[in-house]
């Protein structure tokens, strides 16, 4: 998912740092770790029709706290209010496939990179759609608030006449796409392909044009959030991540959701 374009970043990095002061317990006192999520990118985490949540970084979340012998507890937020529930201690950390940007790292901290996912658009078959200012101009393109993709449209695309229209949820880019309110729609290639191209809403709609990269925009890679000056937790988390990639746990995840290597080493 990802950069957030807050209008109050400056605020969140003073925020930030005068919370730094105040320290953070030492890995030996975890009792439970607090993730954040935006539950509707699947398959990095959505919702059972039980309403259980799912999705690859739900089992590595899960994965972590066993391996820290914690209790893992799980805090739904919208994505754009992540980084800010985040510094009010609505949760300990983000785990909601959010891509490291340097505008982030201004305002929190992340632990080791995890995983990195092409970001690819979507549109009707045979749309001839390319994901460049040329092709889009005067198109509605369909983007999830506060992620990267969203960044990326508004600097490159919004200025030469397209159409960027932000929404709260990823469900909600779907249903706008396939009801011909959208012309296309801009996220993590692994969301679109499993969120919406393999199931019956997607029936007619295809992937427009390569992937898109930009390291200073898309990022290069996903790892979870931090506080600033939470050592102990970022260190503990990096431990249990290290560990998990070393015994091959979450290369298993990734094959049960993804059809690449997506597991940075």
């Amino acid at each position: 998912m990802m950069n957030m374009n807050w209008r109050n970043l400056a605020a969140l990095a003073m925020f930030a740092a005068a919370t730094t002061a105040a320290g953070s317990a030492s890995a030996s006192d975890l009792k439970e770790i607090r993730f954040g999520v935006e539950a509707s990118y699947a398959p990095f985490e959505s919702k059972s029709p039980t309403g259980q949540l799912q999705g690859f970084d739900i089992d590595i979340g899960n994965a972590v706290c066993a391996k820290l012998k914690v209790k893992c507890v799980w805090v739904e937020n919208a994505f754009d209010g992540l980084i800010p529930a985040l510094q009010a201690r609505k949760f300990n950390a983000i785990n909601s496939d959010m891509t490291i940007t340097e505008q982030r790292r201004q305002a929190i901290d992340f632990t080791d990179p995890i995983y990195v996912i092409p970001n690819q658009m979507i549109a009707k078959k045979g749309s001839g759609l390319l994901p460049t200012p040329a092709s889009l101009k005067g198109k509605h393109v369909g983007v999830l608030q506060g992620t990267i993709q969203e960044a990326y449209a508004k600097a490159r695309w919004a200025p030469a006449g397209v159409d960027v229209v932000p929404y709260q949820t990823q469900d909600q880019i779907y249903e706008d796409l396939a009801s011909g309110r959208l012309d296309a729609a801009f996220q993590d290639a692994e969301a679109a392909s499993k969120g919406f191209l393999k199931r019956p809403q997607g029936a007619g709609y295809e992937f427009a044009g390569p992937p898109v990269s930009d390291e200073k925009l898309l990022g290069a890679g996903v790892g979870f959030g931090v506080r600033k000056g939470d050592k102990a937790l970022k260190d503990a988390l990096n431990q249990a991540l290290k560990d998990l990639k070393a015994d091959g746990s979450i290369d298993r995840f990734a094959a049960k959701y993804f059809d690449v290597k997506v597991v940075l080493k």
